[in-house]
């Protein structure tokens, strides 16, 4: 199925008192409902045909369940031990996506070695299904032997039904999580937003820094990106900021400060146009919206501040660029 963007990246957001069920093995939705299970990593566009689905289930009058595995990232392969959304990011997204229910499973050895047969029987003895969807390459059950023609077969058994929804392309490729991540640390931000349906985000609480910024006359935030956060390389980037429902545009460095003395983790640091509040300790979110240069040392503060000055006003003008866009 070919990607329609026009339709794809209109974002629908509805309020709803979501329950999500989390630590537990023992997770019951007594209501009739419509699920789709998988990792949902990013909820990129292909998961958002998913979503359509349960959304067409909930105008029938199902609730809507999404089904995740809570998987410890030290459980996972090297090469998807990075995520493009933490699971309290995740937990945002399926809030504004509208949904009933998410159910974040403990990924026990008992689950991981159970079979697709009894891995549905369970499932369907704590939650009333109506219907599943989920994708042409699902899989599940153990060594992921089970596929979608398995949740075919058990549809009389079980009393579901099963909705097979085909993958959507992009410029002649898969949506996937994988060719997001791979653009996201490329630095491909536009790209990587398109797929996504919305910017490459950061939720994390605003640390105290050493004001380096407010001195050369651009207060900054600092943030500390959670461990397994996937970030795009090192460099300034044109960015946005929500806070308190209101967005805001800057320029954010992922880095180390290597012009300032001393040893730093790998961070974000933000400066927020037309704002100077003390924002220490609150949550914000920060998206990432386009690659301005790569991360640079410079001789003196000086240097600094004039490159600074120079990132902020091409930020600005990238920005009054995609607002004449949406207009």
């Amino acid at each position: 199925m070919r990607l329609n963007p026009e339709v794809c990246l209109t974002q629908v957001n509805w309020v709803y008192n979501m329950e999500y069920i989390r630590n537990t093995l023992d997770f019951y939705v007594p209501e009739p409902s419509v699920i789709s299970l998988g990792k949902f990593d990013g909820l990129h566009l292909g998961h958002k045909y998913l979503i359509r689905e349960l959304e067409k289930g909930k105008q029938e009058g199902y609730k809507s369940v999404v089904f995740t595995f809570d998987i410890p990232p030290r459980s996972l392969s090297e090469n998807d031990c990075r995520v493009l959304s933490t699971n309290a990011e995740k937990e945002h997204i399926f809030e504004e996506a509208g949904m009933d229910y998410v159910i974040e499973c403990p990924f026990t050895d008992e689950l991981k070695q159970m079979e697709p047969y009894a891995f549905l029987k369970m499932l369907t003895e704590r939650i009333r299904i109506r219907k599943i969807v989920a994708g042409t390459d699902f899989r599940f059950g153990s060594n992921r032997s089970g596929s979608p023609a398995d949740l075919k077969m058990y549809e009389k058994e079980f009393g579901y039904q099963a909705v097979i929804v085909d993958k959507i392309q992009y410029m002649g490729e898969d949506i996937s999580s994988t060719r997001i991540r791979k653009l996201v640390c490329e630095g491909r931000m536009e790209e990587a937003n398109t797929l996504l349906g919305y910017p490459y985000f950061l939720n994390a609480r605003v640390l105290h820094g050493n004001e380096i910024g407010r001195k050369l006359g651009f207060p900054t935030v600092n943030l500390l990106p959670p461990e397994h956060k996937i970030l795009p390389p090192n460099g300034v980037y044109v960015s946005s900021v929500t806070l308190d429902g209101e967005l805001y545009y800057g320029v954010s460095n992922i880095g180390c400060k290597p012009s300032i003395e001393g040893t730093y983790p790998v961070g974000v640091e933000t400066h927020i146009f037309d704002f100077d509040s003390q924002i220490y300790d609150r949550e914000i979110k920060v998206s990432f919206l386009s690659y301005l240069r790569p991360e640079r040392k410079f001789n003196s503060l000086e240097e600094l501040r004039r490159q600074i000055e120079a990132d902020r006003e091409t930020a600005r003008c990238y920005c009054r660029g995609q607002s004449k866009e949406k207009k």
